[in-house]
């Protein structure tokens, strides 16, 4: 009875999450996206690069300000147009929404917060060539 229940789960669970991905015909976001960070009267610049390994989505943080240049994500999530990347030796988590633009063929920004230490900063991220710093 137990393993109908958890085969049914999992069929559940795989079908979801196909057609999630199946729905948004969302452009790659392999390359890197910049924002400023501002804490309080602090501001630094940061970026996640990503790239697609094994068929999935990594990415690395970069930012001058912090000393970081290339920290990879322990784990990072994309569904659809929302983005989670957690990197826990920094206690941060990125949650963010792609922007398309008007015609729906190109990513213009990732509107996005930045969580760490129990403080939440919203963070605008742009694609550039390279990161700036």
């Amino acid at each position: 009875m137990m393993k109908r229940i958890f085969l049914l789960f999992l069929f559940f669970v795989t079908t979801n999450l196909v057609v999630a991905q199946d729905d948004e015909n969302i452009p790659s976001l392999v390359g890197s996206w910049e924002g400023p960070l501002v804490i309080g009267r602090d501001s630094t610049n940061l970026a996640f690069t990503f790239s697609l390994q094994e068929g999935a989505y990594a990415a690395a943080l970069i930012s001058g300000g912090m000393g970081i240049y290339g920290m990879p994500a322990d784990t990072v999530q994309v569904n659809g147009r929302n983005i989670i990347i957690r990197i826990p030796r920094l206690d941060v988590e990125f949650t963010g929404t792609i922007r398309m633009d008007d015609d729906g063929e190109n990513i213009i920004r990732i509107d996005g917060d930045w969580f760490q230490y129990s403080e939440m900063v919203p963070v605008v991220l742009l694609p550039v060539d390279q990161p700036t710093f």
